[in-house]
Parts: C-alpha cells; sequence; structure tokens
C-alpha cells in the first residue's frame, strides 16, 4: 500500500550518513543475522536453477520470502461471477524456460526479471486464481485505456498501468486497514500533496480520472529521485526513507535485487508481484484465460453495482446531488454511484472543477439538460441541506477541519510532535506555543491548532 510521501522517516534526511544509535547498530546486527539466513537457503534453490534455460540474470532470493498477503489483500476487492457459463479450470503447467523467454519479449521499459518468486506468482494468478484474473481482464477493458492515456502524457511507461491491479485489484473503492484507498491506494497527506481533495464529502482518491492524475505526477518524482522503475515500484510501497535506509545499509547499492534483503518483507514481494501480474495479464488469452463476459446490458459487475463499459466525462462546477441527474436522464443510480465513488454523500459540492461520470449515451442529455438537472429538487437535495455540506466540505476526511482561519488536527494512536509539525510545516516549538504544551507528550484524541 502506498505510504504518506511526507510522513517517511525523512528521505532526506536519510541519505545522509549519519552515526547510528545502539538501537539501530542492534538493529543492523539482526539484519545481517536474517541475510545470513536468507543466503543459505538459496544455496539449494541456485543448484536448482542451474538447469532452467534463462535469458535474464536470477538474482539471489530465498524461497520463504514468497508472502501472499498483498495478492490476496488486493483480490478481496474483486468481483466474481460464481455462475459464470463460460468459465472452466485450466491446466496450466509451463516449463520455467519458456516463461522467462515470453518475459523478456514483453515490449516494456520496466525489467521483467524472471526468478522463483516471481514464477510462484504467476502460478497464483494462472492456476489458483483464474476466476479473479478473468475478472481483472473485464475491469482492465474499463480501466486501462484512461491509464494508458494518463501514462502517454506524462510520459511514463505503458506496463504501470498494471500497478492498480496488485494495489486494488482494479477497485476504486477499495480501503486498506491502514487508510490508503482507491484504485492507487493513496495515503490521505500524500494524496493532498499531489493535489487530491480528501474530505468528508469529497474523497478525490476514489475517482478514477485525478487519482491516476495524481499518481503519475507521483511516479514521475520518484523516478526523478531514483532513475530506476524497480527502486520506484519499492518506494511506491513503502516510502521513499525505508528505500534510503535499504540502499545505505547494502553499502550504497542501487537497484532492487542488490538491496533486496533490507528492505520490509511486504516490499520484497511487491515488484516480484508486480511482474506476475504484468505476465498474467498479458498471456492469460495464450493460456485459454479469457475475460470475463459483459453482463447483461454491456455492463461490468462491480461488487454489488455494476459499470457501463463506456463512459464520458462531464466537468463542472455547480453543486448538485448525484439523485438529480439519475432521475432526469434516467441513469441507474446504482450505477452512477459506481462511476462516481469519490462523492462520498452523492452530493458534487461545486465552486470549482469537478468531474462526473456518464454512461456514454447519457453525456449529451446533461449537456442539453443540465439547467433542468440542476434545479430538479434543489431546494429539498441541495439548498435545506447547505450548512452540512459546507461544514462536510471543510472537515478532513482524517478529522482535521479549518474554521476561522485555525486548522484543528485530532491526535491519533502512534502520532508524534514531530511528525505532526512536519505534516502542516510548522516547528515543534510553534505546535507547543500554539497550544500551550511544556513538553511533547501527547494524548490520543487531543485537539491540536494549527496558526497559519
Amino acid at each position: 500500500m502506498l505510504l504518506p510521501f511526507v510522513e517517511q522517516s525523512g528521505f532526506a534526511e536519510d541519505a545522509e550518513q549519519s552515526p547510528m544509535s545502539a538501537d539501530e547498530r542492534n538493529e543492523e546486527d539482526s539484519v545481517d543475522v536474517e541475510v545470513e539466513e536468507l543466503m543459505m537457503e538459496e544455496l539449494s534453490f541456485l543448484a536448482d536453477s542451474m538447469s532452467v534455460v534463462s535469458v535474464q540474470a536470477q538474482p539471489v532470493v530465498a524461497q520463504t520470502d514468497f508472502d501472499r498477503r498483498l495478492l490476496d489483500w488486493a483480490l478481496e476487492w474483486l468481483p466474481i461471477r460464481d455462475d459464470n457459463p463460460y468459465f472452466s479450470e485450466k491446466e496450466i503447467d509451463a516449463p520455467d524456460s519458456v516463461v522467462a523467454q515470453q518475459l523478456y519479449w514483453l515490449p516494456t521499459t520496466i525489467e521483467m526479471t524472471y526468478n522463483s518468486v516471481v514464477r510462484r506468482y504467476i502460478d497464483m494468478y494462472l492456476k489458483n486464481r483464474q476466476r479473479q484474473l478473468g475478472a481483472l481482464l473485464r475491469l482492465g477493458d474499463y480501466y486501462f485505456p484512461l491509464f494508458d492515456d494518463k501514462l502517454c502524457e506524462w510520459q511514463l511507461p505503458y506496463e504501470l498501468k498494471y500497478l492498480p491491479v496488485i494495489e486494488s485489484a482494479l477497485n476504486a473503492q477499495a480501503r486498506s486497514h491502514a487508510g490508503a484507498a482507491g484504485l492507487w491506494q493513496f495515503m490521505p497527506s500524500t494524496a493532498r500533496i499531489y493535489g487530491l481533495e480528501v474530505n468528508s464529502l469529497v474523497d478525490e482518491r476514489l475517482d478514477p480520472y485525478k487519482s491516476t492524475e495524481a499518481a503519475c505526477k507521483f511516479l514521475k518524482s520518484l523516478y526523478a529521485l531514483y532513475g530506476d522503475w524497480h527502486l520506484v515500484l519499492a518506494a511506491y510501497n513503502c516510502g521513499p526513507g525505508n528505500v534510503n535506509k535499504a540502499i545505505r545499509r547494502s553499502g550504497g547499492k542501487r537497484d532492487f535485487w542488490s538491496i533486496y534483503p533490507w528492505l520490509p518483507r511486504e516490499t520484497r514481494s511487491y515488484v516480484p508481484l508486480f511482474i506476475a501480474a504484468v505476465y498474467s495479464m498479458s498471456y492469460a488469452p495464450e493460456y485459454g484465460i479469457a475475460a470475463e463476459p459483459f453482463a447483461e446490458g454491456g455492463t461490468i459487475m462491480y461488487r454489488n453495482n455494476i459499470l457501463a463499459l463506456c463512459a464520458d466525462t462531464i466537468h463542472t462546477d455547480k453543486r448538485q446531488h448525484l439523485l438529480q441527474t439519475a432521475e432526469v436522464l434516467g441513469v441507474n443510480m446504482a450505477e452512477l454511484r459506481s462511476m462516481n465513488p469519490a462523492y462520498m454523500k452523492d452530493v458534487i459540492p461545486g465552486g470549482k472543477d469537478y468531474i462526473l461520470a456518464l454512461p456514454l449515451n447519457f453525456a449529451g442529455g446533461y449537456v442539453q439538460y443540465e439547467d433542468s438537472i440542476i434545479a430538479y429538487k434543489a431546494d429539498s437535495l441541495i439548498h435545506s441541506q447547505k450548512a452540512n455540506i459546507d461544514m462536510a466540505q471543510k472537515i478532513m476526511y482524517d478529522g482535521t477541519y479549518s474554521s476561522g482561519g485555525v486548522t484543528y488536527y485530532k491526535v491519533k494512536k502512534g502520532d508524534t510532535l514531530g511528525a505532526i509539525a512536519r505534516r502542516f510545516h510548522c516547528s515543534v516549538k510553534q505546535l507547543q506555543k500554539w497550544n500551550g504544551l511544556k513538553n511533547t507528550n501527547l494524548q490520543i484524541n487531543q485537539r491540536l491548532k494549527i496558526l497559519k
């Protein structure tokens, strides 16, 4: 999951070679022991792999590093049709040499390395998750054209369109226990840095269009920092601070497989899982796994709702309720919600540019009847709720809100005064002065004022 960009352990500070504390030295010693154990386990694996015909170098990884948590979490969000009459399990057992060769020939900028961990993830998709893979292929029909357009605009590798496959299983409404949300699994703080609105009324992390734009900005900034796509993917998962720490502990090496043993366990699995997703989505038809058929009416089943396969977008700055559009134009309300998951209360706040996604055959009708839509039931749906909507627009998703030029922050478990100061671009001394604090101790649910 994507961790906050500014709330990591300071990637700028991590880049400096500062003396280690006793705790850091103990941690360093424990890491060295772990690395030795990994290398010993790998000796037998390397002996076996010598007989495999490979077109790329086999990086040293331990078989014990295979971690299914990322894959299982993402696929939890994936809707599948148990009644699919066209689906039947396929027997798949491709030799390592064939899979390695197929990866090599994929037209990608990001290196598609092949090793035992990548192979085990490929088998999870192709052997154990065939139904889910078919559903992913169909959702790809909906989202990949959008991703391709944005990746092209930002001059990024097209294969990055598979990143939301492992982040959210292409479910725009996916939310992690850590607080990440959307197709690209942004945390609230990172989302705001890259221009997304996150409050109790609108969560643009769930907007496929705006979140994809933000993800492109974020990936571009990470590539400017590292110049290596595997490191970019690692930093996307665990944050630049952890990647810089792994680089430092590896003796300054700057490629994923060299710093692999020093990365968090989940991140060790992240790049292999991404490569497996690229392979599985690219070659599924060759293994007889097809996209899940359309539901009746040419729609895609999306959890409990549906998505129109062909969509268009309207830009609007007018405050409105989704029900106004649904009833005036005759659009299915559940479908309209599924296409516009960013509007938490079904309300588009207005006052600035917002995106309204509509089934393709209704977009022209909205343009023609916009004034009638805005006026329809406006008293009951909008005007009578104005005060509540205004307040909801001010209250941020994580409980932070602004009033009278003052920002109020509610302390959560794990917060420190230093981390809060970095978040709001102020100093610890300023926070202490504004809140009458004599020390840096905090209490959960304590309310802090930020006077800037």
